[in-house]
């Protein structure tokens, strides 16, 4: 692995990317199973806002087109304090802002398809997880097959 490659636990992100910001919100954040609030802009120009449930924050980013995809959020329920939105996936132009578990589940396909003009899309950081099809992880090693 070369140098510049930040490691954060089996997270791999190859290149420092001013556009990509990683979120992450401490050890004792699980983001899975659950409810998603996202928010969509759709051809007329409004933006739209649904609530979700879904397996993963990837199960609800596959749901719908990703260039209309503004925001995805985990709702986390709180006994005492109600209901918080945890942001896993923003887009504003070619700027993103990732949740760790988003990007560990992100493969090649789901970027090029409708998000290649955005930080996401880096050809050093496929080579750098040996990313060599569309199924590979795009932010995570990918094992060589013999």
């Amino acid at each position: 692995m070369e140098k510049n490659n930040k490691v954060m636990n089996d997270l791999i992100i190859a290149s420092n990317n001013r556009d990509l910001s990683v979120l992450d919100y401490g050890p004792g954040f699980e983001c899975g199973e659950g409810s998603y609030r996202v928010i969509t802009k759709c051809q007329a120009g409004f933006t739209i806002s649904s609530v979700v449930e879904a397996k993963s924050p990837i199960a609800a980013f596959r749901r719908y087109k990703a260039k209309a995809i503004l925001s995805i959020a985990f709702i986390k329920k709180s006994s005492s304090l109600g209901e918080h939105d945890f942001t896993v996936f923003a887009r504003s132009g070619k700027k993103i802002w990732a949740y760790t578990d988003f990007l560990r589940e992100v493969t090649v396909g789901d970027i090029n398809q409708d998000l290649s003009k955005t930080a996401l899309y880096n050809q050093n950081q496929y080579q750098a997880v040996k990313a060599k099809f569309w199924a590979c992880k795009a932010y995570v090693m990918n094992e060589e097959k013999n």
